[in-house]
């Protein structure tokens, strides 16, 4: 059975419809909850792959979230592995940093339904090649991640120039949320914390208008998340390569 590591930053944020699929493949998953148990070290080296979700921290706030700095070091560890890597949100911020690249508040924050445009390399990647072209994808972000310099770009979108990225064969960066359905939307929608970030950006994001362009969007968005997750989920079947040299 392949176990599968996964870093948890607040109780909402979740592998969504990942997690399903997951355990269809025979995955025996463990989440870390950092919200609940800040001081959780695992080792790497006992699972086959590595998964960070998102959350409403930013990379730079260690002194607050210590468990931020052994979160890049565990990257680190897991693409030496020659590991499967995924992370979704802060997630690809944090592979991002693990791989020298800057994390800084992007030009206006993207919540809600975005289109996103592939690269050309995408159209050949074993995991995001179902983007193809332009899609409306769902989006939560403020911070941005430049590309880092061992990667290869796949999506952008307006204000996110480094929406999806990839480093070797098997680590990928998304700054989109394809693991949602509609109702964890309506969850992130409802939470205390996006509430008054949503507060905040009153006249800038309407949560009415998110919940009525996910009816439009979501039977697209659920179809293209599980090709891509089933996609990644493939790359277990590849023979690990270890890496020789660091990410810094």
């Amino acid at each position: 059975m392949r176990r599968l590591l996964v870093f948890q930053h607040v109780p909402f944020e979740i592998l969504g419809i990942f997690h399903p699929m997951l355990k269809d493949r025979g995955f025996r998953i463990r989440y870390v909850n950092f919200a609940r148990h800040p001081e959780a070290r695992p080792k790497v080296g006992n699972y086959n792959g590595l998964i960070v979700l998102g959350g409403p921290m930013n990379v730079d706030q260690q002194d607050a979230f210590p468990h931020l700095a052994f979160e890049v070091e565990a990257i680190r560890q897991a693409m030496d592995r020659g590991m499967p890597v995924l992370g979704i949100c802060l997630g690809a911020q944090l592979i991002a940093r693990a791989n020298g690249a800057t994390v800084a508040p992007g030009p206006a924050p993207e919540i809600g339904w975005y289109d996103i445009d592939s690269t050309p390399a995408a159209a050949d990647d074993p995991v995001l090649a179902p983007l193809a072209g332009r899609r409306r994808i769902f989006q939560w972000h403020s911070d941005v991640a430049e590309l880092p310099a061992n990667a290869v770009h796949l999506a952008s979108s307006a204000d996110c120039a480094n929406q999806a990225f990839r480093i070797g064969e098997r680590t990928y960066g998304f700054q989109f949320h394809l693991e949602v359905d509609q109702p964890l939307i309506e969850r992130w929608l409802n939470v205390p914390v996006h509430r008054e970030e949503l507060a905040d950006l009153r006249g800038q994001i309407d949560p009415d208008v998110i919940r009525s362009e996910t009816q439009i969007h979501i039977a697209e968005s659920y179809a293209l998340g599980e090709a891509v997750f089933g996609r990644f989920i493939d790359l277990f079947g590849l023979p690990a390569r270890r890496r020789l040299l660091r990410h810094r």
